[in-house]
């Protein structure tokens, strides 16, 4: 589905990223896996990629660094030549009540998960939109839909992906590209498995489907969103999430 296309992925090298790269992969893309902190999770993932004969390059990045970003999207350009799909899936939680978040904890969030959307999307816009088939994949959150307590600042971030992707389809669609937002509900993933038992019981007695998602089941839908199959989809919301935000 994606044979000829080279995608870029934030927070590849572990949980909803890494199975995004490994799929892309699978359906033929040339992926650049970007991560922060372990190296050799990242090699994994590229080496996993590779099985799939096509190219896979990892990059260290923060990407709330606006400066920093800059430079590793130029240098994946140069490496690869073009970009045709970005996925903006870095992601990390500082949960906590409102009334006891630290402004560090809600400015981290919002700038990592938020911020960081800008920057990459600011940065590969060009790129994107030269491959005359261009796709954004944004990974939002029912938590931006339906608001999260102890969840302020990641809330409020993902919430604010949302109006982000509405707006860059706007922008984007004179350019034959389109932005989309995947907004997951509770996936099995090492973020969640530090939750307390007794909200997992909940997640699991809530859900009309009675269990958690899959990273696998998210990458399904962003392969659909990264090939011609989407090429009438722009500035939605998918939600992924067993009927938990019905």
């Amino acid at each position: 589905m994606l044979k000829g296309k080279t995608a870029v992925i934030t927070g590849a090298s572990t949980g909803i990223g890494k199975e995004i790269a490994l799929q892309m992969a699978q359906n033929g893309a040339n992926v650049a896996i970007i991560y922060i902190g372990d190296q050799n999770l990242a090699k994994d993932v590229k080496k996993q990629a590779e099985s799939h004969g096509v190219r896979a390059e990892i990059y260290e990045c923060d990407v709330s660094n606006f400066e920093l970003s800059k430079t590793i999207c130029e240098t994946i350009v140069s490496d690869f030549g073009s970009v045709d799909v970005l996925v903006n899936n870095a992601g990390i939680v500082r949960d906590n009540l409102m009334l006891r978040m630290s402004e560090s904890d809600f400015d981290a969030v919002i700038s990592v998960n938020l911020k960081g959307v800008f920057n990459m999307t600011k940065h590969l816009a060009r790129s994107i939109m030269r491959s005359g088939r261009g796709r954004i994949i944004n990974i939002s959150s029912v938590s931006g839909i339906m608001g999260n307590p102890g969840q302020a600042n990641y809330s409020a971030a993902k919430a604010g992906v949302i109006g982000l992707t509405k707006t860059t389809a706007k922008e984007f669609a004179g350019k034959n590209v389109t932005c989309n937002a995947i907004a997951p509900g509770f996936v099995a993933t090492d973020m969640t498995a530090n939750l307390p038992q007794a909200v997992k019981e909940y997640a699991d007695t809530t859900i009309p489907l009675k269990r958690m998602g899959t990273p696998e089941e998210i990458a399904n839908v962003a392969v659909f969103l990264a090939s011609d199959m989407s090429s009438y989809i722009t500035g939605e919301v998918i939600k992924v999430d067993g009927g938990m935000c019905i």
